[in-house]
């Protein structure tokens, strides 16, 4: 039976928060917000036009999962976002104040920049040659 990777949790604040990162600046989408009681919601974003891979936005719901927020890889690099048009998305991202910690660079596997989301996670902006 194939399979494939459907979606990836991400540990937000807060729900709102997050969706209206991913979906106002980032340009996501939102696929699916509902309510499972308690508070607690079952959200999914993926990249606006993907079919592929979403995230799960799940609100840390304890002491220990708050300290996760923002450092879901120990500081390396944590989803990698594949664009057909690096120079536009780059452009788009700083200009609506997405934070890069590097300038845009040229590897043998094509384009990439470094940026954090709003929550400290870090993440490749790529388009591969």
């Amino acid at each position: 039976m194939p399979q494939h990777i459907a979606a990836v949790t991400i540990v937000v604040p807060d729900y709102d928060e997050a969706i209206s990162y991913f979906c106002g600046v980032l340009g996501f989408e939102l696929v699916e917000d509902t309510p499972l009681g308690a508070g607690k919601r079952w959200v999914v974003v993926r990249p606006g036009g993907s079919s592929g891979s979403a995230l799960l936005l799940a609100r840390a719901g304890s002491r220990e999962q708050r300290k996760r927020v923002g450092d879901q890889a120990g500081g390396r690099v944590f989803l990698f976002l594949q664009t057909d048009d690096f120079a536009s998305d780059h452009a788009r991202y700083v200009a609506a104040g997405v934070h890069f910690v590097e300038r845009p660079r040229t590897e043998p596997y094509g384009t990439v920049a470094v940026f954090e989301d709003a929550f400290g996670n870090r993440w490749d902006l790529i388009e591969t040659k």
